[in-house]
């Protein structure tokens, strides 16, 4: 569910981040990725750690921070 406050906010969003849901602690727009520091529009949040409690921009930045050998660079 996603528990967004009016257009008031239009900074960065304070989140809390649960199991399959995330809460918005302070109104806002956006979240930062934890990885590459890159804007995530609320309506596309999609990745975050619990555990954590920071979000993701991408797949490849969740494994990044969960398995940071895991991602060679191809030659």
């Amino acid at each position: 569910m996603l528990n967004k406050f009016g257009p008031s906010g239009h900074g960065e969003a304070q989140v809390q981040y649960l199991d399959g849901d995330f809460r918005v602690i302070s109104p806002g727009t956006f979240v930062r990725c934890a990885i590459t520091d890159t804007r995530i529009p609320l309506d596309e949040l999609k990745y975050w750690s619990v555990d954590l409690q920071e979000a993701y921009a991408t797949p490849v930045a969740v494994l990044q921070r969960h398995f940071p050998g895991a991602l060679k660079p191809q030659p």
